[in-house]
């Protein structure tokens, strides 16, 4: 809930993309400040406090970050998908070095790491870059109530199919490790599974610029709904390594795609359209469905086991049907 709040309540307050840097530092030394708590208490109403706290603020720098992306694409045409890859390496490594350090020492190596981790990314972010974003702040009348409402009535369509896509990996996240695990794959195998997954990923992100040069928001929400119809009917319909592995790969169609085809559809709105925009993005799309959804999936894997992932297959079809009908490129 903090996650979903942070997004869409604070992100938004940045209505000038030439003031997205400042809002950004300022939001990192307070997740900052929030992680190194975690060092000071293990009392549950401490820990409580800041774990609101820290997602409350690390949400919003999500949406800020990739806002300022689109900005500077304007400005620079700047390859998004070769900055995003780099995130996904990041993930990664980060993963595989906190787990290796949990394994030789204990939890506070978690700590640590994401201590370092934040601490890092501020830096990085007091550095001043070579071109800053620049914008128009909203007007008077672009301020308030009737601008979301206006947000919503223009790119519902955009929402809701955004929603069902990102929605349907639920079962993934929440079920696919247990899964496989029953099904007889070691915990390792089930490891490099997900690690394939994002290697697809980082490949698309490298190579989006020039594989997509030709498709539209719409195109490639489409795309992204044929792969997740293919994947999710694989995981349901069969265990076996080949149908595993197609699946993994076609990670890069079901988050990968979707998320570029948001970030085309996005950098098309102009000013602080385009912060307010990310901002629903990250909080409905990217963590509200997923969350509904994963409450549901829970209780369809209880009952249909692997029938669950049909059902997130079938979410793809209306996903198709309510596709926005005209998205810039």
């Amino acid at each position: 809930m903090a996650r979903f709040l942070g997004s869409l309540l604070i992100a938004p307050r940045v209505s000038d993309p030439s003031r997205l840097i400042a809002a950004l530092r300022v939001l990192a030394l307070l997740t900052l400040l929030f992680a190194l708590a975690f060092w000071a208490g293990s009392h549950v109403a401490w820990l409580l406090a800041i774990i609101i706290g820290f997602n409350l603020f690390f949400s919003p720098l999500v949406p800020l970050t990739d806002a300022l992306a689109n900005t500077w694409q304007k400005q620079i045409t700047m390859d998004y998908g070769r900055v995003r890859l780099w995130g996904s390496i990041a993930f990664v490594i980060g993963s595989a070095l906190t787990g290796k350090l949990v394994s030789l020492f204990d939890y506070r190596a978690i700590l640590l790491m994401l201590s370092l981790g934040i601490a890092s990314m501020l830096l990085g972010m007091l550095l001043k870059p070579s071109v800053m974003p620049q914008g128009e702040s909203r007007q008077q009348q672009g301020a308030g109530m009737a601008a979301w409402l206006t947000l919503v009535r223009q790119s519902w369509r955009f929402l809701a199919c955004v929603c069902l896509l990102q929605g349907a990996h639920a079962a993934y996240y929440g079920f696919s490790a247990i899964y496989w695990q029953q099904a007889g794959y070691s915990a390792s195998a089930v490891g490099y599974l997900w690690s394939l997954g994002v290697v697809a990923e980082v490949v698309i992100f490298a190579l989006s610029k020039k594989v997509f040069r030709r498709f539209s928001a719409r195109d490639l929400l489409l795309l992204s709904a044929v792969c997740g119809l293919i994947r999710w009917g694989l995981m349901g319909w069969t265990t076996a390594l080949p149908g595993l592995i197609l699946a993994q790969i076609l990670h890069c169609g079901t988050f990968t795609v979707c998320h570029l085809a948001a970030m085309r559809y996005i950098a098309a709105r102009q000013g602080s359209e385009v912060i307010r925009l990310q901002a629903v993005y990250s909080a409905v799309a990217m963590g509200g469905s997923i969350a509904i959804m994963t409450v549901f999936a829970g209780f369809l894997y209880q009952h249909l086991h692997q029938g669950v992932f049909w059902v997130m297959a079938l979410l793809t079809l209306p996903a198709m049907a309510i596709r926005p009908k005209a998205v810039a490129a």
